[in-house]
């Protein structure tokens, strides 16, 4: 029986990849986007996927995307929370740096737990329940403190989810992929970057292994950083 894939956000980016690496293995996928043009270049690419148009922040959209795989496809065993933005904010300068915080809060945190928990109602075990984060969920970024607390909200979340949903035997992952060169990471240069798809791959392995966090690439080495050097650490990654 295949197994069912539910993508937030898999018009571009580490949602694509992951899109299509599980299409290449068998799966059967369903994404969503806010794009029209997007979601019907990636239809014609994958006309044997369901590409749902969906604004994960409106409950209407949540609800309306799980009835369309549903009906297609009668379940999701795996749920993949990637869709984001990040947003630098200065609380330093004379504009307010609150503008649009409330649309950041939703798309990166809120309505994860809210599809989440929605998903749950429908299909109460399913296998997997993936988490999109970043290294910053561990060490905010000076230049976008709200990107940094609200990853750190999703890893809190995923962390207590995980030994709720234990005993059901549905693995909760925790994706913190490094630098990626997406769309949202285009204006970053001087930086090495990961591929989407070594991104992909590295999820695709953690899923298979049922590990708790995958961190691919530079990430990896943030949690013993962390413990044995935490204040140099935070230095380092608090200028990114």
């Amino acid at each position: 029986m295949k197994q069912v894939i539910l993508i937030t956000g898999g018009t571009s980016g580490i949602g694509q990849s992951l899109a299509e690496a599980f299409i290449a293995r068998g799966a059967a996928v369903a994404i969503c986007g806010r794009s029209e043009a997007a979601l019907e270049t990636f239809s014609r690419a994958h006309p044997e996927a369901l590409a749902i148009r969906a604004d994960v922040t409106v409950a209407a959209d949540r609800a309306a995307m799980l009835d369309a795989v549903a009906a297609k496809f009668g379940r999701v065993d795996v749920l993949i929370n990637n869709a984001g933005t990040f947003v630098e904010r200065d609380f330093t300068s004379k504009d307010d740096a609150t503008v649009g915080l409330e649309q950041e809060v939703a798309l990166n945190l809120t309505a994860p737990i809210q599809l989440t928990g929605e998903l749950l109602l429908r299909w109460p075990a399913p296998t997997s329940i993936v988490f999109v984060t970043s290294g910053f969920a561990l060490v905010s970024p000076t230049r976008a403190p709200t990107y940094g607390a609200v990853k750190a909200g999703q890893h809190a979340f995923a962390n207590a989810l995980r030994r709720q949903l234990a005993p059901k035997g549905t693995h909760v992952l925790e994706l913190l992929p490094s630098l990626t060169d997406t769309p949202m990471n285009s204006h970053v240069t001087g930086q090495k970057k990961m591929s989407p798809e070594q991104v992909a791959a590295a999820t695709i392995e953690a899923l298979a292994r049922r590990k708790p966090m995958a961190l691919p690439g530079p990430s990896k080495w943030i949690p013993t950083l962390l413990r044995v050097a935490p204040n140099a650490t935070d230095r380092m990654v608090g200028k990114l």
